[in-house]
């Protein structure tokens, strides 16, 4: 892939990123252009006008802005429960399948990511972090089965555009 294509991608799926965050709370747009605790309240103006431009910017946007979202889940067949290894075949693509999803919930709704660090004597004594996604993915169309390996399969999904203008519609109360 070109480092054109690349950035095109990169731009298309920060675009998408701002218009999931914008039909999800307007408020999750608030990164945009979010003040400091230095500045006065003048600035705090003109970040809102900016905050309500970039959210207004979201929700002009065109389905056509939006790249098609694709994920990819695996899962290792050994390592699944079953009695026969068919039913492990079986379990391993519906667990990748999970797998899948799961990073398309992550792509549209984004990861809470939470995390605690203790700190005795100057010394990082316990450092945890944990990640958690949830939301709603609909509209999922699985673009291929694979096995990969001897003991592993591959699921890909995709979101198209139709399914995400829909979705855009539906936020806007257009549908």
């Amino acid at each position: 892939m070109s480092r054109v294509a690349i950035a095109t991608l990169s731009k298309r799926m920060k675009t998408f990123g701002m218009i999931c965050a914008a039909t999800l709370a307007v408020s999750a747009c608030q990164t945009l252009g979010g003040s400091t605790a230095q500045n006065n309240s003048f600035k705090s103006d003109d970040s809102s006008a900016a905050q309500l431009a970039a959210v207004q910017e979201v929700f002009d946007a065109n389905a056509e802005q939006v790249p098609t979202l694709t994920a990819v889940g695996y899962a290792v067949v050994s390592s699944q429960p079953g009695r026969s290894d068919s039913q492990k075949r079986l379990m391993a693509i519906r667990s990748a399948r999970m797998a899948a999803m799961r990073d398309l919930a992550e792509q549209i709704h984004g990861l809470q990511v939470d995390s605690s660090t203790t700190v005795i004597d100057l010394m990082v004594q316990n450092d945890t972090f944990r990640g958690v996604v949830s939301g709603t993915i609909r509209g999922a169309r699985t673009v291929r089965i694979n096995p990969t390996g001897s003991d592993t399969y591959e699921i890909v999904l995709e979101i198209d555009r139709e399914m995400i203008s829909y979705l855009i519609g539906t936020a806007r109360g257009l549908v």
